[in-house]
């Protein structure tokens, strides 16, 4: 499920900056973030400003991501919403590094003759 993104610009001139200098070694792109949703689910407690995200990946782990405003006169649902997915999708940025960085290990080994 992708859908825009209020700081994705910025990603998009970072991914800019990133291949106008060659940097082409393996890494976590926007695209492949973006893919690893599957399902979101939102929340808006009762009575309240505060909206949880839910992001659920390919794998079946999920991330949350939360957002609030001191003034609830200053509450804006869909806002609230876009800030809370933004959130819980920064998390998948370390989570996708660990896992490419672990397979980078194991490829590693196993062109050394190492099983692990």
């Amino acid at each position: 499920m992708t859908r825009p993104d209020a700081g994705f610009t910025d990603e998009q001139a970072l991914e800019e900056q990133i291949q106008a200098h060659g940097l082409t070694a393996p890494r976590i792109t926007p695209e492949q973030i973006d893919a690893q949703i599957v399902r979101e689910d939102y929340h808006r407690f009762p009575d309240t400003t505060v909206t949880i995200a839910l992001l659920t990946l390919r794998n079946g782990y999920a991330v949350t991501g939360e957002s609030a405003c001191v003034s609830s006169d200053n509450f804006n649902a869909t806002l609230g919403r876009d800030i809370a997915r933004r959130n819980a999708r920064e998390k998948i940025w370390p989570l996708m590094g660990y896992a490419l960085r672990d397979q980078q290990l194991r490829d590693s080994a196993k062109r050394r003759g190492h099983p692990h």
